[in-house]
């Protein structure tokens, strides 16, 4: 049996998460309290003929501080039983959730009269610190659209089986600030911009006159050659650790040019490799 715990802040997009489980043949149940986690894991497991053998459970806030500690127990023994057991966090910066509860009208789960929607937000976010701390997967949908959380739900987390290590390759531009669901973050700043040259500032990292100009400079072939040392090298140990998700994140200025061109290089090299490599541009344009 594979069950995922869906977690993460209100407003962030845990309902287009489990929407787009149980699209995917996943048995979905949203807010169950923690308490009945375990009882609800034998319910399925027992179900003759066993008809759930994709779990999908949303869990949040309104549980509390004292069962939110009971979950890492609960987790550990399941993966202890043997169940294929994942955490998918979902986030958000406190700024884009104001505005979605702005925008909806609805209620904050742990909105008081006497508590602003912004202290609510953060109490929210602490009390969930730990499952955060403990989630396979986090997803930072501040810039993401319902379509596009959705297509990363499929990318990164249908396909794997567990026994595969999921790797995402994104690029991003430091202006627009830095990715919060990374494990590794590699500065491209000092590379030669494209942006500077009249004819190359207007394309990208993807167009040909780009890549060409690229190429030819002999920083950015060493720039990834290190990268690509580096992954080779420390990929293996990650996947030992029984991870199943890992992301990298390749920053120039903008994100348009350097990050892009390195990002579809490095991705392209794993999976000549055969990584299961997939490529996200954060901030293209």
């Amino acid at each position: 049996m594979k069950l995922i715990i869906v977690s993460g802040l209100s407003g962030s997009g845990k309902t287009v998460a489990l929407h787009t489980l149980e699209d995917a043949g996943y048995f979905c149940v949203d807010n169950l309290p923690i308490g009945l986690l375990p009882e609800f894991i034998r319910t399925m497991v027992d179900s003759k003929p066993a008809l759930y053998e994709l779990t999908a459970v949303a869990i949040d806030a309104r549980s509390g501080i004292d069962n939110m500690d009971r979950l890492e127990g609960i987790i550990v023994q399941l993966r202890s039983q043997d169940f294929l057991t994942q955490i998918l966090f979902l986030t958000s910066n406190n700024d884009q959730l104001l505005s979605r509860f702005s925008e909806t009208r609805r209620k904050h789960p742990l909105s008081k009269p006497d508590l602003p929607l912004i202290d609510a937000i953060n109490l929210e976010r602490d009390l969930l610190k730990n499952i955060y701390a403990n989630a396979d997967l986090t997803i930072d949908t501040s810039t993401l659209k319902v379509h596009e959380l959705r297509q990363t739900i499929i990318e990164r987390l249908l396909p794997s089986t567990g026994a595969e290590l999921a790797i995402l390759i994104q690029s991003f531009g430091f202006k627009h600030g830095l990715p919060a669901d990374t494990d590794f973050v590699f500065d491209v700043r000092c590379l030669p911009n494209p942006h500077w040259e009249e004819q190359l500032k207007p394309l990208t990292g993807k167009d040909k006159t780009v890549i060409a100009y690229l190429e030819g400079i002999e920083e950015v072939n060493a720039m990834f050659q290190s990268i690509i040392e580096f992954l080779i090298t420390w990929l293996p140990c990650i996947k030992k650790e029984n991870r199943s998700y890992t992301t990298i994140s390749i920053g120039c200025t903008g994100g348009q040019h350097r990050s892009v061109y390195l990002v579809d290089k490095i991705a392209n090299e794993l999976q000549q490799q055969k990584y299961n490599a997939s490529v996200r541009h954060r901030d293209l344009s």
